[in-house]
Order: C-alpha cells, then structure tokens, then sequence
C-alpha cells in the first residue's frame, strides 16, 4: 500500500512526511504492510503526524525553536525518563519538512475513546507522578520551560482575534482576568499539555507519555489541571477524579497535597479558560453553534468570573 493513496495530500506536508515514514520502514522496497496500519493520524496546526507501519513520523509545528525542541528530544529518549515517556526511534533524524523538525517513533495504540470506562487514569496519574518527581537530567536551566502557562494565554489572544464579536467572548475573557500570571516555577520536569490522548502502549502493553512539543521544567500542577477543569465543570465524574487523585498521591506525586485546589485552583481556572477560548475560535471558523461540552466550559468560565476561583463541587477529594 503506497501511503499517498491514504489520504495526505502528495504536494504537501503530509504526503511528503508520508514518504518520509514509508522510507524509513520500507527503505527502497515495496509495502506489505496490512490495511488499516498507514495513513495520517493527525494534522492540526500544531503538527502532521503518520502512521507508517509500526512507525510514527511526526512534522512539528511551524516555527519551533531548533533549542528547545531539541532539548525536549533528548529528554524523551534520556535514561532517567525511561518508562515514563515513548522513546523516539533512535539513531534515525530526519530531514526537516518546509522548515518543520521531524521525528520518528514506534507506533503505540492509543486510549480507545469509544470505551471511557477503561481509560487508565491510575496509569495515568502514576506516570505524571514518577515524571515530576525525576529530577531534571540536566538541571533546570538546561531545560526550557514547559509551556502550559503560554499555550492558556495563546488560546485567548487566539480567540480574541477569531471571535472578538462572540456573544461568549466577554465571558470566557472575564474569567480570565481571574487567572494572574504563572510565577514561572522551574523546579520540577512537567508533561505541559497532559490530558488522555497523550497516552499510547508500548510494546510490552505499558502505558506511556507521548508529545514532547509542550514538555519541559515548570509547576507539576499544570499537568493536573486539565482533569480538574473537567472535574470541577461536572464533565468528570467525581468518583474518576478520586481514582485519579490518590493514584498520584500514592505515587508521591509533588502537586496535590491535603487540599489538592491550594494548588489546582489558578491552573484549573486557566485550562477552563483555555478550552472555552479554543471553542469560541473553532466553531466560529466552522460557523457552527457550540455544542454540549463547550457550553459547558462557557458556562464554567461565567461561575469563575463570578466566583474568582475554580467552582469545584463542596465534596472535591
């Protein structure tokens, strides 16, 4: 099967990351690969991904920065990160694709989003745990900064030049205004856009961490903060979040003590500000009406603004 027949357009990124990954399975040789194993996986502004095979290849976002995206590189693939985060392939660099980096990594199935009940929050929750308590491999300041603080205040100034006249813009705006800025703690090694589909198996059926492009040293308690947002929106059920939270206590997890909210409270509000600014740009370039979820972090983002703190159930764990 030739990977252009799959659908990346030939001309472009995607097909030409598509006969990068086939020749980096196949060489010069022809595919035997079975159907249902090639093709593109994603292609969003923030990257083109392919399957090839037992292969990923991955074309990184416009623009990234050689230094730090080689940072997060090495620490993918360091020793003291091992089982923790999906190694890329080693000793394999591809050429650049219209001035984009790209990687190359084992293929690893994902959390099957049509079974909810058997997502690995446990699994999930541990390996966020042994990732903040791994000390930097090269210290702090050898590491960029993880950028879920950047990517919340990104999404905003997004929506604020797609949806500036969106009935819900005042409100996802004056929630906000609640959010002060990240003091920019750099002590601990953070995921920085945790959230279920960063999870795939190896190849001996472990969970691990995927996507290296938001990952650096930062507050651990942002890479909690999606599953608190949803959490204290009523989107993850109560008894969910409980699993999830004493999973990484247990695992001795740095960022969610007695009261988890002393610490989730600012990144909980920001990832809720975050989604709903990310609403209002998509469905007005789709020029579709919001649906059931965004509706609800619209309405979230107004008790924020009301409240000037995460509004989390009175019986949060």
């Amino acid at each position: 099967m030739d990977t252009a027949e799959t659908g990346p357009d030939p001309a472009g990124v995607s097909g030409a990351l598509a006969r990068a990954a086939r020749t980096a399975v196949h060489g010069g040789g022809a595919c035997g690969c079975a159907p249902g194993t090639v093709g593109p996986l994603a292609d969003r502004d923030d990257g083109t991904v392919v399957r090839h095979g037992g292969l990923v290849a991955k074309a990184h976002a416009p623009g990234t920065a050689p230094g730090p995206h080689a940072a997060r590189l090495a620490l993918a693939g360091h020793p003291d990160l091992a089982g923790i985060f999906l190694p890329p392939v080693p000793g394999v660099r591809p050429e650049p694709l219209d001035g984009r980096p790209v990687t190359l990594w084992p293929y690893g199935p994902p959390v099957d989003p049509e079974d909810p009940g058997a997502a690995p929050w446990e699994e999930a929750a541990r390996l966020l745990a042994l990732l903040h308590r791994t000390p930097p491999p090269d210290g702090p300041e050898g590491l960029p900064a993880m950028r879920a603080p950047a990517k919340a205040a990104l999404a905003v100034e997004r929506m604020r030049r797609t949806a500036p006249g969106h009935p819900a813009a005042g409100t996802v705006l004056a929630a906000w205004r609640t959010v002060p800025p990240d003091p920019g703690t750099r002590a601990y090694l953070c995921h920085g856009d945790f959230h279920l589909g960063q999870l795939v198996r190896d190849f001996r059926g472990s969970w691990r961490l995927i996507d290296i492009d938001d990952a650096g040293v930062g507050d651990p308690a942002w890479d909690l903060a999606r599953p608190a947002a949803w959490f204290a929106a009523g989107l993850l059920p109560p008894e969910v979040w409980a699993r999830f939270l004493d999973a990484y206590r247990a695992a001795g997890g740095p960022a969610a003590g007695a009261d988890p909210w002393e610490r989730l409270d600012l990144p909980a509000r920001a990832l809720t500000v975050q989604t709903a600014a990310l609403a209002l740009a998509k469905s007005t370039a789709e020029r579709r009406a919001l649906d059931e979820v965004e509706t609800v972090m619209i309405d979230t983002c107004a008790r924020i603004a009301d409240s000037r703190t995460v509004p989390a159930p009175a019986a949060s764990p």
